[in-house]
């Protein structure tokens, strides 16, 4: 397992957006036996959506989604209330949950989602996220060992979500302006001191792209130099501390 949580990080660190941390993230829970995985983050503000990466049924996540469903789904409720790593499943005794709870686990069970391990995660600005490691079985080899892999799974889950919650959206916004992870990226670094063909070589790009995206980044911002859009960055900063 060392050598998964080792293949595991450096796939996070070379993440660039959703896509790159959910392709790392599923062959971290295919490690563990577990073939599918959703990370739910909700965010302090209500005005702002939720975000899910998961490699779900698409047809599913985007259901449930659009239909609010984790208002309801008593794996992500269970976790606001405090639960920090549970098991739950379909097949499990659920007859204290409401009937529209209920329905969400057998509506999840239809797209091979019938149990799973999930480890909530609280911080100190009201934000929630939580990771779920499921399967399609009524009830995989690695629930029925579980203390065995449980440390583990929590240290993936925590490092996940660490990594997920720098490189996603919500944490490339200066003075409310949302930047793609590339173009905070290179503006980061940029703060750092670091010139252009700097920038380049530590994101193993072309000069020409990291301008690109840097310019990206001063039109956004409403800026004419890199200087202006580095000092808007060091107030944004400085108000979310």
């Amino acid at each position: 397992m060392h050598r998964v949580f080792e293949d595991f990080l450096e796939q996070l660190s070379e993440s660039v957006d959703a896509v790159d941390l959910c392709e790392a993230m599923a062959s971290a829970a295919a490690a563990f036996d577990f073939p599918l995985f959703a990370y739910f983050s909700c965010p302090s503000a209500s005005s702002q959506k939720p975000r899910l990466i998961s490699n779900y049924p698409s047809s599913w996540t985007s259901h449930y989604m659009q239909m609010r469903y984790h208002s309801l789904d008593p794996v992500i409720l269970r976790g606001l209330q405090g639960w920090d790593t549970f098991d739950w499943g379909v097949d499990k005794p659920r007859q204290d949950l409401p009937a529209s709870q209920q329905q969400i686990l057998e509506k999840a069970a239809r797209f091979g989602i019938r149990c799973g391990l999930t480890m909530s995660m609280h911080d100190h600005r009201g934000r929630f996220a939580a990771l779920t490691f499921a399967s399609d079985q009524s009830r995989p080899p690695l629930l029925r060992s579980l203390t065995r892999y449980e440390k583990a799974l929590q240290l993936v889950a925590i490092s996940f979500h660490i990594y997920a919650r720098r490189k996603l959206a919500e944490d490339c916004v200066v003075d409310g302006v949302i930047l793609t992870p590339r173009e905070f990226e290179c503006l980061k670094w940029a703060a750092d001191g670091k010139s252009a063909w700097d920038i380049s070589q530590i994101l193993s790009v072309s000069k020409r792209t990291v301008t690109f995206h840097l310019e990206n980044a001063k039109a956004k911002l409403g800026v004419r130099t890199i200087n202006q859009a580095v000092a808007r960055l060091a107030a944004s900063r400085h108000s979310r501390s």
